[in-house]
């Protein structure tokens, strides 16, 4: 069975003034060199395959699942930016033409898997996953099946669900799984090929929004509702079953949370189970409130003895969901309050990591830090700093979420003030695995409060050694706070903007 695997990731902050270019997409996916072989920056075949092979990643799954099935396939191409403002519609053009372009070149594939992220607005295009499915559905005709992944944060549209036949979602956040689901994606596709299975995908859409820190599945509500929804994949008949707990920060009509259940030939027996798993989600709405931390009470904490350090979590500020990553709300009371063995990680500044680079290691220098691409996270801190070291911030993930996969920081500088480490960057980079710190030369353990610009993923990598865990009270595009958003476009009524929204089954409709 021969098949094509690609995808174009992207999460987009709708609220976010910082546009998405093409320049970013071939910049951020997987390091290639732009050359007069590789023009577009978007590599394909083995040369894209070698790279992702063994990695903690969906592509890494669907290779191995294919060796596994027995499937030859053929990677056409995979490429992401981090997140940001709405993706420019020439970007998005270009992209979808080379995947269709090599799409067409390639002799018929008798299966497709697409590896997508599924919240991804373009300038003109709110639904750009929907769009990119049907049209490789329309170039490989009605017969061929497709599978597709999709982030735990997709805003699922009827239109992703109308051009797929099966569509798997990661279970876990911190995603953890991705190879899993990749793994188990072409598992699903070797066994429609065979004629094992005819799936039936059910999508049932809730009136319900909910904010990052509470999708944790290591938390409730989420650790119960995942375990129901893994007992109701062992039911006879049912081959998946996906939370999709959407991404808020999306102004979109479909944002929201949903339920995507496959079902073995039987789309009735899906929409059942959708329909009862979306229930007990809704049963539970209230429990997805945040409560956030001031930064003195953490500060305050970290003087304490709770074996382990405290990690403040810097949600609003989170590159991973399109933060700007300079937010100074953190570094600037840190600094005020004479705290030691503090870090923050990370700041991205290219022009305090020149000012570092030109001064050099061990010199001492006067800047203006962070809070330069807007006046939502914070204003530049004025500070005098050591610079204690440099590198080209090249460094391997090794957590279970990625690992394997090679992070480009670019030039990275650390910087030390009164008792405060501050990662500085070029890039916007969200610090969720314990080998960047480790990278520049901190040792995670041995300090009492780190500061990270990052939501829920750093938890699988700093989870098993954190004295305490707090979500941190900052301004920001992704302050997990509805209050601190205006929604025009959002369908409504919706919960919890809206507390009169209601959803029922239909009378009758009952899991069996």
């Amino acid at each position: 069975m021969r098949v094509v695997s690609a995808g174009i990731g992207h999460e987009t902050n709708t609220f976010s003034a910082r546009p998405t270019t093409l320049a970013e997409f071939q910049r951020d996916s997987a390091g290639f060199a732009i050359t007069p072989e590789n023009p577009e920056g978007f590599p394909a075949g083995e040369a894209l395959a070698g790279r992702l092979r063994g990695t903690r990643t969906v592509h890494g799954g669907y290779l191995a699942g294919a060796e596994r099935h027995g499937l030859a396939l053929t990677p056409l191409l995979l490429t992401w930016a981090t997140p940001g403002g709405p993706v420019s519609q020439e970007a998005y053009l270009r992209m979808k033409e080379l995947l269709l372009a090599r799409l067409q070149a390639e002799p018929p594939a008798d299966g497709v898997l697409l590896d997508l992220h599924g919240a991804m607005v373009t300038e003109t295009e709110e639904d750009a996953e929907g769009d990119l499915i049907a049209a490789v559905r329309q170039a490989v005709g009605p017969r061929t099946p497709i599978v597709v992944t999709l982030d735990l944060h997709a805003n699922v549209t009827a239109r992703m669900t109308a051009s797929a036949d099966a569509i798997i979602g990661f279970d876990e956040y911190p995603h953890v799984d991705m190879f899993e689901r990749g793994e188990e994606a072409a598992a699903l596709l070797a066994a429609i090929g065979r004629g094992d299975v005819r799936p039936a995908l059910a999508h049932e859409p809730l009136p319900l929004i909910t904010m990052p820190p509470r999708q944790c599945t290591r938390i409730e509500p989420m650790r119960s509702l995942l375990g129901r929804a893994r007992a109701m994949e062992a039911k006879a008949g049912i081959l998946n079953v996906t939370l999709a707990m959407g991404f808020p920060f999306a102004d979109i009509p479909d944002t929201g949370v949903s339920v995507l259940v496959t079902a073995d030939g039987d789309k009735d027996l899906a929409r059942r189970h959708a329909r009862s798993m979306a229930q007990a989600i809704w049963r539970r709405r209230e429990e997805f409130a945040v409560t956030l931390t001031p930064v003195s009470e953490a500060i305050r904490l970290a003087g304490e003895e709770l074996g382990g350090p405290v990690i403040l979590a810097d949600g609003s500020d989170n590159p991973g969901g399109g933060g700007p990553c300079d937010g100074t709300v953190i570094l600037r009371e840190l600094l005020e309050s004479g705290v030691q063995s503090a870090v923050v990680a990370v700041i991205a500044d290219p022009e305090a990591v020149a000012l570092a680079a030109a001064a050099g290691v061990g010199k001492e220098i006067t800047l203006d830090l962070g809070g330069k691409t807007d006046d939502r996270h914070g204003a530049p801190v004025r500070l005098t700093a050591r610079v204690r070291l440099l590198s080209d911030g090249v460094y391997c993930m090794q957590g279970a979420m990625g690992a394997g996969i090679t992070s480009r920081m670019g030039r990275t500088a650390v910087l030390v003030s009164g008792g405060v480490e501050v990662v500085v960057t070029e890039r916007r980079v969200q610090p969720y695995d314990v080998s960047l710190l480790r990278s520049v030369g901190i040792e995670p353990e041995r300090r009492r409060l780190i500061a990270l610009k990052s939501a829920v993923h750093f938890r699988a990598s700093f989870e098993p050694f954190a004295g305490r865990i707090l979500n941190a009270d900052t301004p920001g595009i992704h302050r997990p706070e509805f209050a601190a958003f205006e929604y025009r476009r959002l369908r409504r009524p919706i919960y919890p903007l809206d507390p009169e929204a209601s959803y029922a089954l239909p009378e009758g409709s009952r899991e069996r």
